[in-house]
């Protein structure tokens, strides 16, 4: 059944994809309700492989690189279709979903078995640190989506390209403030997730922090958007500068989560 839902939820994704691709090309509300419609059935048919495979293995489906790479798509298109309500930007599907889809066909590459927990990740402490952190994940993939929508905005401004494409883009004031909403959201949430780990950390292992590769990027990312959330806060950081940075901070965030998870061996490197 779990095997069911996950190509269900791969060829609701593909075809999400592709429909979104669509949009850019050709805006029609045929289109638009389609590619819609398909990512919300692909996040439930996602949800309920996730809710099947909890039930089958007793425990948050976050323990092994299949596990996570799915779960963090999961939180992507949760909150890209939260946005898209929001501010009515289904443009932004186009750069949002691939990456949800990138995610999916990725996990399959990864074992799926079930297996028994590493008695280190019985805790509740799992529950709270990884949560934060991949809804956190979610917002700033969603921020970096919005930037790189602003910065081709820009770009066509700046060249008095104002053709077909321009006009479907959002404007820049929409894509700075969803960009600023889900740094607010993220951050504190990174914050609750690096405390939490620690403190799992101290329970699993008697320490707070051990300079574990994982903890080591997680604060790297962490700095970057606080050093972001601030320059937005006190000096007014908008547009363009903001917009790099948190491209900056989106591809630490992927490094942090995937690359030290693969190549640098530690506590958090999936065996």
């Amino acid at each position: 059944m779990i095997q069911i839902f996950f190509y269900l939820t791969f060829a609701l994704y593909g075809c999400a994809t592709v429909a979104y691709l669509a949009y850019l090309v050709r805006t029609t509300t045929a289109v638009e309700i389609w590619a819609n419609r398909l990512v919300m059935a692909g996040f439930v048919t996602h949800l309920l492989s996730t809710i099947h495979r909890f039930s089958s293995s007793g425990h948050l489906p976050i323990t092994n690189m299949h596990e996570s790479l799915s779960f963090f798509a999961l939180a992507i298109v949760g909150a890209f279709i939260l946005f898209e309500r929001k501010y009515k930007v289904t443009i932004l599907g186009a750069f949002i979903i691939p990456i949800a889809l990138l995610l999916v066909v990725s996990s399959s590459a990864f074992p799926s078995a079930i297996r028994e927990l590493n008695p280190a990740l019985k805790s509740n402490w799992l529950w709270i640190h990884t949560i934060m952190a991949f809804i956190s994940y979610a917002m700033f993939t969603i921020a970096f989506g919005a930037a790189v929508i602003y910065l081709i905005q820009q770009y066509f401004l700046k060249k008095k390209r104002l053709g077909a494409l321009f006009q479907k883009l959002p404007s820049l004031n929409t894509l700075d403030d969803i960009n600023y909403r889900c740094l607010t959201i993220g951050f504190p949430l990174l914050t609750i997730a690096i405390i939490t780990g620690a403190i799992w950390a101290e329970k699993a292992w008697g320490t707070y922090w051990s300079w574990d590769p994982k903890e080591t990027w997680s604060l790297i990312t962490w700095f970057i958007f606080a050093a972001l959330l601030h320059s937005r806060l006190t000096t007014g950081w908008r547009g363009k500068r903001a917009s790099l940075l948190t491209i900056a901070g989106f591809l630490i965030m992927i490094f942090t989560f995937i690359g030290v998870n693969l190549w640098l061996p530690g506590l958090h490197a999936y065996k």
